[in-house]
């Protein structure tokens, strides 16, 4: 195995990640052997910052870690002229499970991530490597930066320390500012084929063969969707509940009925989600802020408490916005297979677990109706976007499905 084994269907990124590695080797070598530090020298292709694009679930975030992985590896192989990436030594290992002091991964559940956390990043990437070749910095969800923050890191990305690396992840080049964007290598992830993420299930995730596959082709490549649905009994349950909303729409009390539905699907799972975090989260603060025996405070703590109780709130609005976006992105997917049998496409059908509803729906529509669907869905997610109160936006989706 390498660092490289997780990401799935990327033949051209890893190649470009590998060559980028071996050069920053050999900068490191070169430069414990008394040359001049230049990251970016001519024909060098390592650089100070990346920004990794790509569709939900293309493994941007597992790249940008992969790359980390292999930007800390002390391989002895690597001097026998061996690719950076082993997977096996102290700087892989411990860079790709989040506990090498030089890797630093930001991820966040909220709705963005703001100022004060940017500027603690960009102080600690001022610091030199405490352990390991390079002091990189991995940030998952640079699309969530508010305005400030991506001022912030602004500066960081033109001025950066002389072993610094920044790896940032959005969905698109337009999510980031143009700034920051235009002082990044970019690098573009395509949707894995279904077969190369069936495969990951089976071989890292001990996954069923069928079922990896039913997984991977009902997610259409994504991988993180994929996993979860092949290994959670109550994702698939929670799918099956979301593919049964258009056979549901036939009258008004219907349509609501369904909308309240799907809106209490989404709430259930960010608390199920949130009681797996919230309770181990609080405890851990209060513990760390001295909490007598039977959970009384000390004086003076009431603020961090409140913080924590603030996060956990924001955190929970973002999660169960996140899961009613994947009930509509698989609203999306069963209307584009209705499309696809309307118009006798020959594209895989992903849904085909649910082929008896796909065939009801589209012998009883026609084409131009279920694009005015598939529009119906688009609108309800832009509408959230726009902060719409979430079961407005979900009864006016679902009236507009029934009305077709």
């Amino acid at each position: 195995m390498t660092v490289w084994d997780d990401l799935v269907g990327q033949d051209r990124v890893r190649e470009q990640l590998s060559a980028a590695a071996r050069d920053a080797d050999a900068l490191v070598t070169a430069v414990s052997d008394g040359k001049p530090e230049d990251p970016e020298a001519q024909g060098s292709k390592m650089t100070h910052a990346w920004l990794f694009t790509g569709p939900p679930g293309s493994g941007r975030a597992t790249a940008a870690r992969a790359f980390a992985a292999a930007l800390q590896c002390t391989s002895p192989d690597r001097a026998l002229g061996g690719e950076p990436g082993c997977g096996f030594c102290d700087g892989c290992h411990t860079s790709l499970i989040g506990t090498h002091a030089d890797v630093q991964v930001i991820r966040t559940d909220l709705l963005s991530i703001g100022v004060k956390e940017t500027r603690d990043l960009v102080r600690r990437a001022q610091l030199s490597p405490a352990v390991g070749r390079w002091q990189v910095i991995v940030m998952e969800d640079a699309d969530r930066l508010t305005e400030g923050a991506g001022n912030v890191l602004l500066k960081a990305v033109e001025e950066p320390a002389p072993r610094t690396v920044w790896l940032l992840c959005a969905p698109s080049l337009e999510d980031v500012l143009p700034t920051i964007r235009s002082r990044c290598r970019h690098l573009t992830l395509s949707t894995p084929p279904v077969e190369a993420v069936a495969d990951v299930l089976i071989r890292r995730d001990g996954v069923d063969p069928e079922r990896a596959h039913a997984a991977a082709r009902a997610t259409q490549g994504h991988i993180g969707r994929a996993r979860r649905l092949a290994t959670d009994e109550r994702a698939r349950a929670r799918r099956a509940a979301v593919l049964k909303v258009p056979l549901r729409v036939a009258d008004v009390g219907g349509c609501l009925k369904a909308a309240q539905e799907l809106i209490d699907t989404a709430t259930e799972d960010a608390k199920q989600q949130a009681e797996e975090v919230d309770a181990k989260e609080t405890e851990d603060l209060k513990a760390a802020l001295g909490a007598a025996a039977g959970g009384r405070m000390p004086r003076g703590t009431a603020g961090a408490m409140k913080e924590l109780e603030d996060k956990q709130k924001r955190r929970k609005t973002r999660t169960q916005r996140d899961s009613l976006d994947l009930a509509l992105t698989e609203l999306t997917g069963f209307y584009r297979d209705v499309l696809a049998l309307q118009l006798g496409s020959r594209i895989a059908i992903a849904n085909a677990d649910v082929q008896d509803a796909l065939d009801r729906i589209a012998e009883s529509s026609t084409p131009a109706q279920t694009l005015r669907r598939i529009e119906a869905v688009i609108a309800c997610r832009r509408a959230m976007d726009r902060n719409v109160a979430p079961l407005l936006a979900v009864e006016a989706m679902t009236m507009s499905l029934r009305a077709g």
